[in-house]
């Protein structure tokens, strides 16, 4: 996890803080943030609609950072094997 230094700065009657715009990019922020205020921390995350979906690749990478287990579907379930000689395939 990487950590940055913001300054704390004026804006009009409140204060405010600049994100760098790769930040801004990479976790696809609009127009609006959700600010969650925990008991020690703020969190802000990208306001997402739910109409939103990954893409393909992004799908993709997700997956491939999944540490998943397929190798019970390498094999034919038992029974399958026979079920599929009988018909004759």
């Amino acid at each position: 996890m990487k950590t940055s230094e913001l300054s704390v700065t004026r804006v009009g009657n409140s204060r405010g803080v600049r994100l760098p715009a790769e930040v801004l990019r990479r976790y696809r922020v609009g127009d609006t943030l959700i600010m969650e205020q925990r008991p020690d921390e703020i969190v802000l995350r990208p306001k997402r609609s739910r109409s939103q979906k990954l893409t393909w690749a992004e799908t993709y990478q997700q997956m491939a950072q999944a540490d998943e287990d397929w190798s019970d579907w390498e094999s034919l379930p038992e029974g399958l094997a026979d079920l599929a000689g009988a018909t004759g395939k």
